[in-house]
């Protein structure tokens, strides 16, 4: 025989009086607080009209916090193109003096390239909602979970740069020959070998890097090698000789996304992302480790142009915004559930491992 006062049954009213006491003493919708206490994310139902809005304000979100993807030679990926997408570096031409000789035309030079492919890789990821609807471009819940996916997708691409330019193999140790070695902070010494490394491979300074925004261009900055890696080293940098942080320079024009300061032809940007090698290097001394035992070795990526090239977080197909209004299917009969996330194709592919140096050092330990 039913009985109303099954276990179930009471489980139910119980749900619904907390969410309703929450309601009223906490100026809570009742309707989001019943969500909420059901497991799900409450806030209002997105029509299909608020799906440029999301993707825009997204991509916005994401471009301005991915750092890796300022610095390298950039493709966009066009519309139904295939997964695999070529980098192309012109090689220099001899430059051997060629006298030349009244009337006679000299041998001319055929131009040669290098092309480098890359197979691009689909991410993404979404989170649910319920069927509370109020539908609006101001909803200021679905402006925090387009920032929240933004920040998600920018730190998800950067992740992926990361682990690809953290593999190339021109490498300067802090101290040793190998990883296990190492377990002193980074010094002049290294910035200088650094230097001596990519100006003998003539690798150029970079004197531009991709905007923050969800159009492709450039801004200029002034000429520099680009360093990058993590926050950890902070302590370590401000100690290097000439070392001027982001809040002195003269003029604010230029800067760098995540910029912490400049040294010598080095421009420093923080991205926590390369993250250390735990335990990875020799015994710790004063330096940061995992354990106690070994120093944490830390990656410092220094960039030449063209020493990379990515498939960036801009550009009208860099990322999808995928919304599910609550419709009723098998499952979810009342259409009580909908969701929103993203989806976006990216690589990162180096181009030239000369024109770019992997310095690993420790971290001194406060």
């Amino acid at each position: 025989m039913y009985s109303i006062f099954s276990k179930k049954n009471i489980l139910n009213l119980v749900v619904l009086l907390a969410a309703l006491c929450v309601g009223k003493f906490c100026h809570v919708d009742p309707l989001i607080a019943i969500g909420l206490f059901a497991g799900l994310t409450a806030f209002s139902d997105i029509s299909p009209r608020t799906t440029a809005y999301a993707d825009r304000r997204l991509l916005e979100r994401a471009k301005i916090n991915n750092l890796l993807d300022q610095f390298g030679q950039v493709r966009v990926l066009p519309k139904k193109a295939s997964q695999t997408i070529i980098f192309r570096r012109y090689n220099k031409l001899d430059s051997t003096p060629i006298v030349l000789q009244e009337g006679v035309t000299p041998t001319g030079k055929n131009a040669t390239k290098t092309d480098v492919t890359a197979v691009v890789k689909q991410y993404g990821d979404w989170v649910g909602y319920s069927d509370v609807i109020e539908d609006t471009l101001e909803d200021p819940v679905l402006q925090e979970f387009t920032d929240m996916l933004g920040d998600q997708a920018s730190e998800m691409y950067d992740k992926v740069y990361a682990g690809v330019l953290k593999a190339g193999t021109n490498v300067i140790y802090g101290n040793g020959a190998a990883r296990t070695d190492v377990n002193t902070v980074i010094g002049d010494a290294e910035l200088q070998s650094a230097i001596r490394v990519l100006e003998r491979q003539e690798a150029k300074p970079i004197r531009g890097i991709v905007k923050a925004g969800p159009n492709i261009g450039t801004n200029p900055i002034p000429p520099a090698f680009i360093a990058v890696c993590h926050s950890d080293l902070r302590k370590d940098l401000e100690a290097l000789a000439g070392w001027t942080p982001v809040h002195k320079y003269a003029s604010s024009e230029g800067l760098i996304n995540g910029e912490a300061g400049s040294a010598g032809q080095f421009r420093f940007v923080f991205d926590n992302n390369l993250a250390p090698w735990a335990d990875g290097g020799g015994a710790k001394g004063g330096t940061i480790s995992t354990t106690g035992v070994s120093s944490d070795v830390y990656p410092v990526l220094v960039f030449g142009k063209d020493a990379y090239g990515t498939v960036p977080l801009a550009g009208k197909k860099a990322v999808s915004t995928v919304v599910n209004n609550p419709k009723s299917i098998t499952g979810d009969e009342l259409a009580q559930r909908g969701s929103i996330g993203w989806k976006g194709w990216t690589t990162a592919v180096i181009l030239n491992d000369l024109w770019m140096v992997r310095i690993e050092v420790a971290a001194t330990a406060l």
